[in-house]
């Protein structure tokens, strides 16, 4: 039976249906938001596979060329692996959902999300979000939700909740707040530089927002028929957790104060290799049980030294921030590097300047686009001290490396400015917490060190939350142990002006504005003091480019030129590259690209191109070639590519009775520019100007 509910949110209709496709998924709905649909469904498994001791979900989203009347790209005509943005939409959903599902969870679950339609204004991920938090409800799979997503902008000073894809451009802030009954839940921000203020806000705005979409989950669900499944959770075996108390607690707690991530691991590790073997005599067959109680003690001894005693593993404070070191230029043929370093934490940074050549071309729904700055991250094993294989980008270096790009996106100079293609790879070295904000503090000092002009510099930190019952605790620059056990990992950055990007991630149920608050000022506080030492290191960007980088001259020419530039098939520009040895971008607006590592090559190419391009000026003398001789005059060759009209009244003081008799082809003749039609661009060359101007003599 189908069922739908509405409601108008920002003057578009919003509509939640069920039971009309997908009708075989445990739980499916499509959302759709005035044209563009989402199909979201879920399903778990039947059985549980052997030895698995986590709760495995996974989330798909997936965007068909079709819904924006499309078709892929490419040889084979079909949609491939996905792309970074539908990546990046997954991992909203998941982010958002994850937490709720029960930890001891056994039956794998499955959500994915089509997008069906798209109008080109609405864009499909909180519709995305919608629809997961609702089939996994009509699924009647154990989870605490549903949760609710609202996009906030911020236009000529006023908030507006689900802004178009055209009011975005608009916009100061994009702002993607997650709620649930209890709070805030998820957070993905990029915006610039706006006030903490102006989040607090904005996160308040939506509320209204989010308990109407809430509501239309609910009243939804209490309609549809929901099916009846049992599921498994990890089994729990008599006696075992008092057993691995009495043989690892104290052990595990006395290691809690350990600033180094290596020594802990080691000393942890022979701990529990101890534990298990002891344990598994009496209770075989437990390994997974034990090793959950395990973590369990290291997060309780963890939360009750932070809450209780006030003391974090390395000792410090709770607004204290690790070590910071800041280096620049530290490899020899690059563009610009830099090495930056925060206790346990650091990341290479290398920015590489490129050429038109060298723009990354995008095909998505919302049609082709060009992007001229990137930023890559890379997480290998061995900054974990870890042997795996490596098997290409995941989820989490995609998802990394977009923070990273969107926080320092406000402060990327204009093309007209600095018309380089930009591309950043932050490549981290030792990780013990928060390496993404390494990664944006890092890339920040190698723009620097490259000489690229950036608006300000940016940097950014880890807020952490311990929170119980008894009350809760935030702790900036949490290490790696205090993202495991905590409960949040908040990530601000931003310029000493205001917050370029945000991305919240909870591993409980919702935390209030309050601790919302609390958290935004803690991290300015630590982004200020980052700030300088970035500073102390660069405190302005470089002002000449290494001499490895490409240079890159702009110069504007009259589109009337651009064919001359290029030559018949081409053959003009060719010659001129193979000549120079320089590159030669033109854009169809007349703006023409010069680049050359070599500044001879590039001074050579400018210089042909300029002499190609030149334009005639009014009442200007030029000595040129004449190339036809006609009845009414002689046309003259004042420059490459640029001929004009010396008609046979202009060619002496004396009247001329055949053109023939002044001038044939080849001839050099020395002439003026007497007029220039506006429309049309033809050139009027007079002769006789130039010998009045000498006393009326006559010849060549």
């Amino acid at each position: 039976m189908e069922i739908s509910v509405k409601r108008t949110i920002a003057g578009r209709e919003l509509t939640i249906t069920s039971g009309k496709i997908a009708k075989l998924a445990e739980g499916s709905c499509t959302v759709r938001y005035d044209d563009t649909v989402v199909l979201s469904t879920a399903c778990s498994s039947d059985t549980v596979r052997e030895g698995l001791d986590y709760f495995p979900l996974t989330v798909e989203y997936r965007e068909r060329f079709y819904a924006a009347g499309k078709i892929p790209g490419g040889f084979f005509k079909r949609e491939g692996r996905p792309r970074e943005l539908e990546t990046l939409n997954a991992r909203i959903t998941d982010r958002s959902m994850r937490p709720l599902f029960p930890a001891n969870l056994l039956n794998e679950v499955q959500i994915i999300n089509t997008v069906l339609s798209y109008d080109a204004e609405n864009e499909a991920d909180v519709l995305a979000l919608i629809g997961s938090s609702t089939s996994v409800l009509a699924a009647n799979i154990p989870y605490n939700g549903p949760v609710a997503p609202v996009k906030i902008g911020k236009i000529a000073g006023n908030m507006v909740v689900f802004p178009t894809a055209s009011d975005l451009e608009k916009s100061s802030m994009e702002l993607l707040v997650v709620y649930m009954k209890a709070g805030v839940i998820m957070i993905e921000c990029g915006s610039k530089e706006v006030t903490e203020e102006e989040i607090l806000e904005a996160i308040k705005f939506g509320r209204q927002t989010a308990d109407e979409i809430l509501a239309m989950q609910l009243e939804l669900v209490s309609k549809v028929e929901k099916p009846n499944k049992t599921f498994t959770y990890r089994a729990v075996t008599a006696g075992l957790e008092a057993a691995v108390k009495e043989v690892a607690e104290a052990k595990l707690a006395s290691v809690e104060k350990s600033s180094d991530k290596k020594e802990r691991k080691a000393t942890v590790k022979k701990i529990r290799d101890e534990a298990l073997a002891a344990l598994l005599l009496k209770f075989p067959e437990t390994k997974n049980e034990i090793n959950s109680y395990l973590d369990e003690l290291e997060a309780g001894n963890l939360r009750k030294e932070i809450l209780g005693n006030k003391v974090r593993p390395d000792g410090r404070g709770f607004t204290d921030i690790r070590p910071i070191s800041c280096e620049v230029g530290i490899l020899p043929r690059t563009h610009g590097s830099a090495l930056f370093t925060r206790g346990q934490t650091q990341a290479l940074v290398v920015t590489t300047l490129g050429t038109k050549d060298d723009i990354q071309y995008l095909d998505d729904l919302s049609g082709e686009a060009e992007k001229k700055y990137m930023l890559h991250y890379n997480f290998p094993p061995f900054a974990t001290g870890e042997a795996k294989p490596i098997r290409g980008v995941g989820r989490r270096e995609v998802g990394h490396g977009a923070l990273a790009e969107k926080a320092l996106m406000p402060v990327i100079p204009t093309q007209e400015k600095f018309p380089y293609v930009i591309n950043l790879v932050s490549d981290i070295l030792e990780s013990n917490g928060s390496s993404s904000m390494a990664s944006v503090c890092g890339a920040t000092l190698s723009l620097m060190d490259a000489g690229v002009p950036i608006i300000s510099p940016v940097a950014g930190i880890s807020i952490g939350l311990v929170k119980e019952e008894s009350g809760w605790a935030t702790i900036t620059d949490i290490a790696g142990i205090e993202d495991h056990f905590g409960d949040m990992d908040f990530k601000v950055a931003g310029t000493a002006k205001g917050i370029t990007a945000i991305q919240l991630d909870m591993k409980v149920e919702g935390i209030s504005d309050e601790i919302i608050e609390k958290t935004l000022s803690q991290a300015k506080t630590a982004r200020m003091l980052i700030l300088d030492k970035i500073t102390e290191a660069i405190s302005n960007p470089r002002t000449e480019l290494s001499k490895h980088a490409p240079r890159i001259v702009t110069i504007k020419v009259h589109q009337d030129k651009i064919k001359i530039i290029i030559g018949p098939s081409g053959k003009m520009i060719k010659k001129i590259v193979e000549e120079t040895g320089a590159k030669i971008d033109i854009d169809d607006d007349g703006t023409v690209h010069v680049s050359s590592v070599d500044s001879v090559a590039l001074e050579a190419a400018l210089n042909r191109i300029k002499e190609i391009a030149r334009e005639a000026e009014m009442g200007a003398t030029y000595t040129g070639k004449v190339k036809k001789v006609a009845e009414f005059g002689a046309f003259v060759e004042i420059f490459p590519g640029q001929d004009g009209l010396c008609h046979i009244s202009e060619l002496d003081v004396n009247r001329v009775k055949r053109v023939e008799d002044v001038c044939k082809e080849g001839d050099i003749l020395t002439v003026k520019v007497i007029g220039i039609d506006d429309k049309t661009g033809k050139i009027k060359l007079s002769r006789k100007a130039i010998l009045n101007e000498k006393g009326g003599t006559t010849g060549n």
